[in-house]
């Protein structure tokens, strides 16, 4: 008797755990008041959102870890019953609040800086032209980093919409606090992408933020075909690094994005050995006799000066590390170094890729006319 009993308790207690279970799904799903969608936005790369249109003219946009966006066309009314957890978002939508630098190029390529009327960053941590210009005319105002945010001057600029970058999960009492005044967050989980061109992809989520979708898929479309043109495997392998202040050397790991164009332009990543791009971490510190080990043979070396700032000769690249000298690219005089904007240009992605794959298939001494990298000379 006593195991009919205990058995029929664990039904029960199956019973209400698949109820709650299936509460749980059926509210992180749709609109929550039945309504449907006549359709949902084709994505290519991207895993980290989605977009649903509905037959009133809305959208809802839901960004993986659960948060959800519903934009409302001018004149509208959002529709009644919807769930509780979805931000309701009223077109137009201005008075943006970018934190999230990755995202401001690809406003800047939609040609509509006018929807963001305060950054995270200052006018001189631009290396987007149209950005810096707006911050440094007024157009666009300087509202405080993502982690001591200006909440009067937010308020006070009628602010509906703030883009984080994911810093803001070390930053968590302040997307509280810009939720409690009424201020929507949402993260720009770009760089949570696997694939490169996937990060571009988040221009579509933007242009349907912003009623921009065909112009959105025309840009993406065009950094799709640039990446496709440079596939043709090189045989080259490339050694891509930094050398950091207290002598390590800091590569990417593989599986990262980074390492990934290199194999998309057609070459080899010479740090294979270095994990996979599941960690939170995208760099890993190399001792300089373990680096040597690995980079010695490698055909091409691409400086990455994003962090320490470009660096102007192949003199300077030498004065880094005695080591420097010692490698085969040096010596064959295939040092190439990042321009500083490389990780603001979110949108270009396809053309840093159809760029390697320029260097990879360049003869040697040839003189390239790049965007994001320029060849060392002495």
């Amino acid at each position: 008797m006593m195991l009919k009993r205990f058995a029929a308790l664990l039904l029960v207690f199956a019973f209400c755990f698949s109820a709650l279970s299936c509460s749980k799904q059926s509210s992180d799903k749709g609109l929550g008041n039945g309504e449907e969608p006549i359709r949902s936005m084709e994505l290519s790369f991207a895993k980290n959102f989605t977009v649903d249109y509905y037959a009133s003219g809305c959208k809802l946009i839901s960004i993986e870890g659960g948060d959800r966006f519903l934009t409302v066309p001018e004149g509208s009314k959002a529709p009644k019953g919807i769930a509780k957890d979805i931000a309701v978002l009223q077109q137009p939508i201005e008075n943006i609040y970018l934190a999230a630098t990755a995202a401001m190029c690809l406003f800047d390529g939609l040609d509509r800086l006018d929807s963001i009327r305060l950054s995270g960053t200052k006018a001189d941590g631009w290396y987007i032209e149209n950005a810096r210009t707006a911050m440094e005319n007024g157009s666009i105002l300087y509202a405080g980093k993502y982690s001591q945010p200006d909440y009067e001057l937010i308020l006070s600029e009628n602010c509906p919409l703030a883009i984080e970058s994911g810093m803001i999960s070390h930053a968590s009492d302040v997307q509280t606090q810009l939720e409690k005044l009424g201020i929507a967050v949402l993260m720009d989980r770009s760089s949570y992408e696997s694939h490169p061109l996937a990060r571009t992809e988040w221009i579509k989520l933007y242009g349907a933020l912003l009623d921009e979708e065909e112009k959105a898929e025309a840009l993406f479309k065009e950094q799709v075909e640039l990446m496709n043109a440079a596939a043709e495997p090189s045989g080259k392998s490339v050694a891509f690094f930094r050398i950091s202040p207290n002598g390590y050397a800091v590569a990417r790991r593989s599986g990262d994005y980074v390492s990934r164009m290199i194999e998309l332009a057609g070459g080899e990543y010479a740090f294979s050995s270095l994990g996979n791009g599941d960690s939170a971490l995208s760099t890993v510190n190399v001792e300089m006799e373990t680096f040597f080990q690995t980079a010695r043979d490698a055909d091409v070396i691409i400086y990455n000066s994003t962090i320490g700032g470009e660096i102007e000769s192949l003199d300077e690249f030498l004065n880094l590390n005695p080591v420097l000298a010692e490698l085969k690219a040096t010596r064959d005089g295939e040092v190439w170094c990042t321009r500083e904007s490389m990780y603001q240009q979110t949108l270009n992605i396809g053309r840093m890729i159809a760029e390697i794959g320029s260097i990879l298939s360049a003869s040697p001494k040839e003189k390239l006319d790049l965007i994001y990298f320029f060849r060392l000379e002495p």
